[in-house]
């Protein structure tokens, strides 16, 4: 074992009781969904024995056809009457609003889909363009509030294409309303992502609603896969023009419907040459019709197939693969490259006349033919250096491998050791690599989050367990807004309890303030609402100091700054660089309906602050952090349940209010250029 794989076992075994480790048995391998599975499925014969035959089979086809026709039907009927007689909508179990998967080109070009019916409008949130703003390197200063940020321009831009690939997909995650399997594997760092694939085996993968919620909210496209690996679906495919239009006009309408953004295009089968023309085809008309009918429509080419049809990865760029990149948006490089294929995927971009960030170079974090786990770092400097865009395969690994540890990860029903273990290697993995990312700062406002992931062992409003809803949830489709960073080594998602949604961050660092958000929010008017919702369990006779951090600038300049320090201070104190503030204590002319200032109608232990500051200039709020601090004897906990910003007008001023005239006193901390 090495020694990055002990530690990490000891770590484990530190956090909750581990099982006695056991072979991974023979299921496991089976539902592995890392594996590349080969699917073999039966080609049409080209060939008919006898005419009669022929005609016996078209016989049974229209028999058989009429049978599943009536069954379809019989299907959506009962699924539209189930939910008509639903009582309680949020626990619907209905098929129709489960994802499925297309497994062959007759379901694709008939629309054969349970939910065809359905109004996904009222199911999927559209994509939020204006949730962020432009992203910016951290680099090594991830989770430190300060100035230390680079932009991203057109020079210097890289991507990152995420592509969840985890045991087959299509497991709890298929429902649109709650399962029980609240430890479940969730994806939370959304703020370092461009471009989300929910990727399986089947022909035609579509991203189940919860998935495209959770990616929405947070301003993130997602694409579903179209995949081949029966070389008979494909002959289907790119047997004429029409036959090629057809399937286009097909998986266009598929996003149309579902409400996704476009495919990656994966083909897994050796083309015969006369087809090649046919399969360029598809690939442009695809790119074309998604771009023109799709809003922020994309489609990717997976490096599998080159230009003489032969199914061969070139684990680079080049003149086998080019024709790909030509007619999609950008091209997902398989991941057994070298530094060698790097430098020559290089000069075959210098050729095309194009940007970088438009090639994906691949990672796989099970490590299959490059450096993954705890060393993905390694390849994703590798990557960065040389400029390219990154395309990450199966991050599910930090769920689906701790059942080497002897966890039970299939449990329907969710285990809080699988939780909290997933989440804890989640974030650890996540902040090593987060140095080579570009992270897109929060620019809309009002911003609020409770921080739910969306899963919890129960459901809580104000601090308090929602009525009727005292079980465990598992539904990404309630994920609130994330942080912008990992979390690793600051805080913790925290379930025993939470102010609301199905989760609080617990606090772990007392040391030193820790970023939480990355924040483009523009105060014009100069006047910041600012509430949130804490708690501090245990030893609450200790001091312990409880600062939501902001770091504010001028709206124009990144060259100078201030800091607001919102705890509780008995007085505002005015100064230059650094302001604290203390909370109000008459009524606000408005709020947070989540957030509310009556602390009667608020669960055992929380507190709930909120400050208005009026700045003499328009301002920009560029971090939010958070600063606790407590005795080194104390074994006090802080819990941090909600955070909640606005823009005010002056006339909604509140007559304790602090002003702060960081123009007229030249109160700012002015940085070096």
């Amino acid at each position: 074992m090495s020694e990055i794989e002990n530690s990490e076992l000891k770590e484990v075994k530190s956090t909750s009781k581990v099982m006695e480790n056991k072979e991974i048995d023979s299921e496991n391998d089976k539902n592995t969904g890392i594996l590349v599975r080969e699917e073999e499925e039966a080609e049409v014969p080209k060939k008919k024995q006898k005419l009669d035959e022929k005609k016996d089979e078209e016989e049974q086809r229209k028999k058989e056809t009429k049978a599943e026709e009536f069954a379809g039907k019989k299907e959506i009927a009962a699924g539209e009457m189930q939910r008509e007689q639903c009582q309680d909508k949020s626990t619907c179990r209905c098929s129709q609003l489960e994802a499925e998967a297309i497994k062959d080109n007759r379901q694709l070009l008939e629309f054969r889909v349970r939910s065809r019916d359905i109004d996904w409008r009222q199911y999927v949130q559209p994509l939020d363009t204006a949730v962020r703003s432009g992203a910016v390197y951290l680099d090594r200063q991830v989770d430190f509030v300060g100035s230390q940020r680079r932009p991203v321009t057109e020079a210097n831009r890289r991507e990152l294409l995420v592509c969840h690939d985890m045991m087959g997909n299509y497991l709890e995650d298929r429902h649109f309303h709650s399962s029980q399997k609240y430890d479940d594997y969730r994806f939370v760092h959304w703020s370092a992502v461009d471009y989300f694939c929910y990727f399986s085996h089947e022909y035609v993968t579509i991203p189940p609603s919860g998935w495209l919620n959770a990616a929405h909210r947070h301003g993130v496209p997602v694409v579903g896969t179209f995949i081949v690996e029966a070389a008979g679906l494909l002959e289907e495919v790119l047997a004429s023009e029409e036959s090629v239009n057809r399937t286009v006009e097909a998986l266009t309408r598929l996003c149309e419907h579902f409400g996704f953004e476009g495919w990656l295009v994966n083909v897994e089968v050796t083309v015969a040459q006369r087809n090649m023309p046919n399969l360029y085809r598809f690939v442009q008309e695809l790119t074309t019709a998604t771009e023109s009918r799709v809003s922020h429509g994309r489609v990717f080419w997976y490096d599998s197939v080159t230009e003489s049809g032969q199914l061969l990865w070139q684990n680079e760029l080049n003149s086998r693969n080019a024709e790909f990149f030509r007619r999609s948006h950008g091209t997902l490089i398989n991941y057994s490259w070298s530094e060698g294929h790097l430098e020559r995927s290089a000069e075959q971009v210098r050729k095309e006349q194009t940007a970088r960030h438009r090639v994906f170079i691949g990672l796989d974090v099970f490590g299959r033919n490059c450096k993954g786990g705890f060393q993905s770092q390694q390849s994703m400097e590798s990557i960065a250096d040389k400029g390219f865009s990154a395309g990450i395969f199966a991050p599910g690994w930090s769920f689906e491998t701790l059942n080497r540890f002897g966890y039970n990860i299939k449990n329907p029903h969710g285990e809080e050791q699988v939780n909290s273990a997933f989440l804890a290697r989640n974030e650890s993995w996540w902040a090593r690599i987060w140095p080579t990312l570009a992270t897109h700062p929060y620019s809309s406002l009002p911003f609020f989050t409770d921080f739910c992931v969306g899963s919890g062992r129960a459901s809580y409003e104000r601090g308090l367990r929602t009525p009727g809803e005292d079980h465990p949830f598992f539904n990404l489709s309630r994920q609130s807004l994330q942080p912008s960073v990992p979390l690793d080594r600051n805080a913790v998602h925290h379930f025993d309890e939470a102010f609301a949604g199905g989760c609080s961050l617990l606090v772990t660092n007392y040391e030193r303030a820790f970023r939480l958000f990355v924040t483009d929010f523009e105060l014009t008017r100069g006047v910041l609402l600012l509430g949130y919702a804490f708690k501090i369990n245990g030893d609450v006779s200790a001091a312990t100091d409880f600062d939501l951090l902001l770091r504010v600038t001028p709206l124009r300049r990144n060259d100078a700054e201030l800091y607001l320090f919102c705890g509780e201070y008995r007085g505002a104190i005015v100064a230059p660089q650094r302001c604290y503030l203390s909370p109000l204590d008459d009524v606000l002319p408005r709020g947070h309906a989540k957030l509310p200032q009556d602390t009667r109608s608020l669960g055992p232990g929380w507190q709930v602050r909120y400050y208005v500051a009026k700045f003499d200039g328009p301002v920009r709020v560029q971090d939010i952090g958070l600063k606790c601090q407590r005795p080194a004897e104390s074994k006090a906990e802080a819990q941090l349940g909600a955070v909640y910003v606005e823009s005010l007008y002056m006339e909604d001023l509140t007559d304790s209010r602090t002003d702060i005239p960081v123009y007229g006193q030249k109160m700012w901390n002015e940085q070096p250029v």
